[in-house]
Order: C-alpha cells, then sequence, then structure tokens
C-alpha cells in the first residue's frame, strides 16, 4: 500500500500536528529499510540495528506504547514527569527521593547527554526536582576537563582553603536553620558537602584510561571520543557500577520530518553498537539483573509521509498513538515482544501500555509501589503515576 492515501477508516477523525494537518494527501510510507527476527524469542529488528539484533534475546519489546501528547514539549515532559505541564519532579528525582543514594560520593541522578548534537531543545527542567527537596534533581555530567561546572576550586584557592570555608559556611547554615526550620538549608549544606567529595569522585568515574581495548572497543570507536552517545554509555555502565540509582543519557536527532531515511541511517550508526555493548557489558558483569536499561523517545511517527513521498525519500510526523520502546534488564522479560497494532501501524490493537503504566511497572522492579511513593505539596499528594497506572505483570519474568 505504498503510495496510497492513508484511510479514513484508520485515522477515525484523530487529531495531526499543525505540520501534516494542511497537506492535500496523507501517502503511506512503507519503510525502505528491510526487518527481520533475530534470536530465539523472534523479536523484529530493523537492518540498521545490526548490533542490537544479536541482544535480541535480552530486550522487552513493548510494541503499544501511547501517549496523549502530540509536540515535543508537552511529550518528553510527559515521559519525564507523568505531567504535559511543567514543574512536577523528574522520574529520576523520584527515584532518587524514593530509594536515596547507594555512594555518598557521587549524586543519586546523573544526566549524560551527546554533545554537538542539533534538533528538540532540551532544558534543565527534564532533569529537575520539582518540588521534591533540591538534593534530588539530576547532575548534568560534560566532556572535557570540567565534566561538573563550579565544581573546580577557583585559581589560588586550595583544597585545604575550600574545606575551612565550607566548615564556616556550614556552621552559618545550620545557625540559620536552627532559626527557620527551612529543609532547603540543610540541602545546601548536603550539596555544598558532596561538591567537595565530587571533586575527587568525579575525575575518577570520569577517566576511561583503566578500560581494557577489549571493553572500548565492544562500545565502538567513538568510545574513545568523549561525550559521544558511545562514551556515555560505558560512563553510564561505570556510574551505575558505582552505585549511581539513576542515569538518564540524551541523544538529539530524530525529529525527521523530511530526509527520514539519511537522517535515521546516521542515528543509528551513532546509537546501536553502544547500546547493544552497554547491555552485554552489564551482563557480563552480572549487573544486568539489577538494573533497568529504557530505550526510546517521547512517541512514534507517523505511517504516512509529511511533505513529498519519494522511492527513496521521505519524513514522518509526530505519531503519539502507538510506538515502540524496548527494555532489559532489571527483571523484564527478555526475547519477547508485547502490544500490537492495527497492519497499517496507526492505532494499538492490543495490550496497550499508557506511560503511567511503563512507570508503574519500573517502579515496581526497584522495590517501590507506584500509589506510595508520594509528596505532600499545596495540599495535594503527588506521585510520579499521577492518578493512574498499572503494573504491567506480562513484561515481568
Amino acid at each position: 500500500m505504498h503510495g496510497q492515501e492513508l484511510p479514513d477508516s484508520v485515522r477515525q477523525g484523530q487529531r495531526l500536528t499543525g505540520m501534516s494537518a494542511n497537506q492535500s494527501s496523507l501517502p503511506l510510507a512503507g519503510s525502505i529499510f528491510k526487518f527481520a527476527r533475530h534470536g530465539q524469542g523472534g523479536n523484529e529488528i530493523s537492518e540498521l540495528l545490526p548490533y542490537t539484533s544479536k541482544v535480541a534475546d535480552e530486550l522487552c519489546l513493548i510494541r503499544s506504547l501511547h501517549t496523549d501528547a502530540i509536540n515535543h514539549d508537552p511529550a518528553i515532559t510527559f515521559f519525564q514527569t507523568g505531567s504535559q505541564i511543567a514543574g512536577r519532579p523528574s522520574m529520576g528525582s523520584w527515584l532518587s527521593y524514593g530509594l536515596g543514594s547507594e555512594n555518598a560520593n557521587l549524586p543519586a541522578f546523573c544526566v549524560l547527554i551527546t554533545r554537538n548534537k542539533g534538533g528538540q531543545p532540551l532544558y534543565s527542567r527534564l532533569w529537575g526536582n520539582g518540588f521534591l527537596p533540591s538534593v534530588h534533581q539530576g547532575v548534568p555530567f560534560r566532556a572535557g576537563a570540567d565534566p561538573v561546572l563550579y565544581l573546580d576550586n577557583p585559581q589560588g584557592i586550595s583544597r585545604q582553603e575550600r574545606r575551612q570555608m565550607l566548615d564556616n559556611l556550614r556552621e552559618w547554615n545550620q545557625w540559620q536553620m536552627a532559626r527557620e526550620t527551612d529543609p532547603e538549608i540543610a540541602t545546601r549544606i548536603a550539596q555544598y558537602e558532596m561538591a567537595y567529595r565530587m571533586q575527587s569522585s568525579v575525575p575518577e568515574v570520569m577517566d576511561l584510561s583503566g578500560e581494557s581495548e577489549a571493553t572500548l572497543d565492544l562500545y565502538g570507536e567513538d568510545a574513545r571520543k568523549p561525550g559521544t552517545f558511545a562514551a556515555n554509555c560505558l560512563l553510564a555502565r561505570r556510574l551505575a557500577e558505582r552505585g549511581v540509582r539513576f542515569i538518564q543519557l540524551f541523544h538529539q536527532g530524530w525529529d525527521q520530518h523530511g530526509g527520514l531515511p539519511g537522517g535515521i541511517r546516521q542515528q543509528c550508526k551513532e546509537t546501536d553498537q553502544p547500546s547493544a555493548a552497554l547491555i552485554t557489558d552489564l551482563k557480563q558483569r552480572g549487573l544486568l539483573e539489577d538494573t533497568l536499561v529504557i530505550w526510546g523517545g517521547e512517541f512514534g511517527r507517523t505511517n504516512y509521509s509529511q511533505g513529498k513521498l519519494s522511492a527513496d525519500n521521505y519524513g514522518r510526523d509526530h505519531h503519539p498513538r502507538c510506538f515502540t520502546q524496548w527494555v532489559a534488564g532489571g527483571g523484564f522479560k527478555g526475547g519477547i515482544t508485547y502490544g500490537s497494532t492495527d497492519p497499517f501501524g496507526y492505532n494499538v490493537a492490543e495490550n496497550p501500555v499508557d506511560v503511567h503504566d511503563l512507570h508503574a511497572t519500573m517502579l515496581h522492579q526497584l522495590g517501590i509501589h507506584h500509589e506510595q511513593l508520594t509528596f505532600r505539596y499545596q495540599g495535594r499528594r503527588y506521585r510520579l503515576t499521577d492518578i493512574k497506572g498499572r503494573v504491567m505483570q506480562p513484561l515481568l519474568s
């Protein structure tokens, strides 16, 4: 049906974005890339992901995810915080609040962003603490000589002088806290002390010189280039080894409204090998069974072409009604595909999974009942899953 019009019976009058709603035609665009089944479970994976296909039996493919938002800002905000409205705590902050930290020398929530990537913007509220104490906000790590901003001592200030300054500050903050009983003052004291300890712990975790050539080769040539997705995947493993509770990687560039075949080739080239390597590396170190790896975006893309459709080029608009993510490790079943769409890939046909369902299941596997992880704010008890969410038992081993 490539090139034929999207049937009205499939669309069912559902809204489109303003970018394709005014098109005179919505021609179906079949993928020019081949898909094949891999592993004992037979998970169907694109030819663009040869390394991912080799770990197919570790993957739980969720084909029936759906979301409420159709544009980037509300969609990614919803996925990160459980609400389309900005201001709620991010899921990493909820995990820090619920589980605490296993390493006193590193933040419980770290953020790694591939450098020099364009596309949809990222903003700090996506890893923000919202109304939770600020100790739970995500800490971005950057490539280069200054991985965490404002961590190093200013020129001319020794470590001993910094220690004395912090001791004096703590005394003043404790005096203020005794007068005002503001919990953010305690957070401020804790964050100053964390930053001091991170002056030693961050250079150690960022130093990849101790990694073997075999490990670097596993992640690919880009693993030797700080700030790439491959280097960040390797860094994520190192952070997980050191007890960091939640590590989030961002890799921009997937918003292909036009020129999709060329764009997605490059995106897959950058992410395929290191994503598979992370799973392999965690497993061979005995970490995968206790670590959840979740891979995906905030929504899917349309089955019809945005703009002109040709034999080897097309674009795709945003599509919230069905999309795929994969999960590996952490007690999720490997080698399965859960849920399905209609034959057109436009609507969920079987076993729908809401964003809140995925959040609830993620929390369940981390030992948290999603209805009990709450925080009282402005007279209401808030939670990541808001007012709904189901633990999806069929996904779990």
